[in-house]
């Protein structure tokens, strides 16, 4: 039975955060019923390249999918149903803020067949979320958690993001122990990302911004409280209780198909990776014409060097890792050169070798852009040595299906 995760990207939000540089609008709503109309016609012309697939994972990111409304949510999932194969046993996923977490809402969501819930709590600290265009108080966010379970999710993730302007090591601590005294299923911990295009940029160079050794600081402390509190780290950035991981995000870490739907929603299909148009008008204009407009912004197909260089990237992002076995049913290049760099990251700490596997520990994960970084490079001066030529023919499957 082949698998496949269905992401759908909801573009609307109530107002955009200072950090955001996703596809998110504000103001933009009465976009809202025509985008709509074209994600439902979208699913049902595409959904005849995927009938030999079950969908066994939905996610619905943002943007702010609660702000969308249950009605249209709920719409947007019976369509889902109506034309593809999805399970019973779906993982189930929507993204929410605590100020568009409406009680009642939820319940609807809820019993229609939504079982997860990723709340963006951010910070539980009042002068912090304010700093960053954040409109919820903490105690809004506390408050939202509440309702989230009593409208009956019993699976729900936490966002928190720590190096944030102006905030400490101690006020870090506080957001990372009050969010974990609400037994989350499912917590993630970023490391603020300052992006080009967006209202933080312009403090790119301030002193308020943690430096990196203070970020370095927070990253390990949250590792290992969140770890004594009983949840496992299964990616750099995400903690779980047990069987509580995120089901749809490993397929990105572990190469496996997924298909989006919606402006700017990515696609890994057949080998091929494609992206949608950004703009939520342009993407409606492009579905419905029927003059041949593109939707993709962007396409590319794979070649089993690239496909053997992310399971690399995304391999290592995860605890579980990977191995000579894996590597070689994707590219025949030969392991040896970044296994002998693997060996010698176990001798100084950051990595270690269970079952086979390699995968990083706590301060791998910490340096993990520079280790991957080591292990590309390594993995291209063996493309290029005399006698390991790259063929086409050295490609023997996807991963993990």
């Amino acid at each position: 039975m082949k698998t496949i995760g269905i992401y759908i990207h909801i573009p609307f939000c109530r107002s955009k955060c200072d950090y955001c540089d996703f596809c998110s609008y504000a103001g933009r709503d009465e976009l809202a019923q025509d985008y709509q109309n074209a994600v439902i016609r979208h699913v049902k012309e595409f959904a005849p390249r995927l009938a030999g697939y079950y969908v066994d994972t939905v996610y619905f990111g943002g943007g702010t999918p609660t702000h969308y409304g249950a009605s249209r949510l709920i719409a947007l999932f019976d369509a889902l149903k109506s034309h593809l194969k999805v399970l019973r046993t779906a993982e189930v996923t929507l993204e929410a803020n605590p100020e568009s977490v409406d009680v009642n809402e939820l319940y609807r969501l809820r019993r229609a067949g939504f079982n997860r819930l990723s709340l963006g709590v951010q910070s539980l600290d009042d002068i912090t979320l304010k700093r960053v265009g954040r409109i919820h108080t903490a105690e809004e966010a506390l408050d939202a958690i509440d309702r989230v379970r009593e409208s009956g999710f019993d699976n729900l993730s936490l966002d928190l993001i720590y190096g944030l302007p102006g905030q400490s090591r101690e006020e870090w601590a506080e957001t990372l122990n009050r969010a974990l005294r609400t037994t989350p299923e499912h917590i993630s911990a970023y490391g603020l990302t300052i992006e080009e295009n967006t209202p933080l940029w312009r403090l790119r160079n301030s002193q308020d911004i943690p430096n990196d050794d203070a970020q370095a600081d927070m990253y390990l402390y949250a590792a290992d409280t969140i770890a004594d509190a009983g949840y496992q780290q299964y990616e750099i950035s995400n903690f779980a209780m047990r069987g509580k991981e995120s089901k749809h995000n490993l397929k990105y870490w572990r190469l496996n198909e997924y298909c989006g739907f919606g402006c700017s929603a990515s696609s890994y299909l057949g080998g091929m990776r494609y992206t949608y148009l950004r703009d939520p008008k342009e993407y409606i204009k492009a579905v419905n014409s029927g003059a041949g407009i593109t939707i993709a912004e962007e396409t590319e197909t794979l070649t089993p060097y690239e496909n053997a260089a992310e399971y690399i990237m995304l391999g290592m992002r995860t605890n579980y890792g990977v191995s000579r076995e894996e590597y070689e049913l994707v590219y025949r290049g030969g392991f040896a050169p970044l296994e002998q760099m693997l060996e010698s990251y176990i001798k100084m700490g950051f990595a270690q070798k269970r079952d086979n596997r390699y995968s990083f520990t706590a301060k791998g994960f910490l340096l993990s852009n520079r280790l991957i970084g080591e292990l590309l490079d390594a993995q291209a001066e063996r493309k290029f040595q005399v006698g390991t030529p790259w063929r086409e023919s050295d490609y023997y499957g996807t991963l993990f299906n």
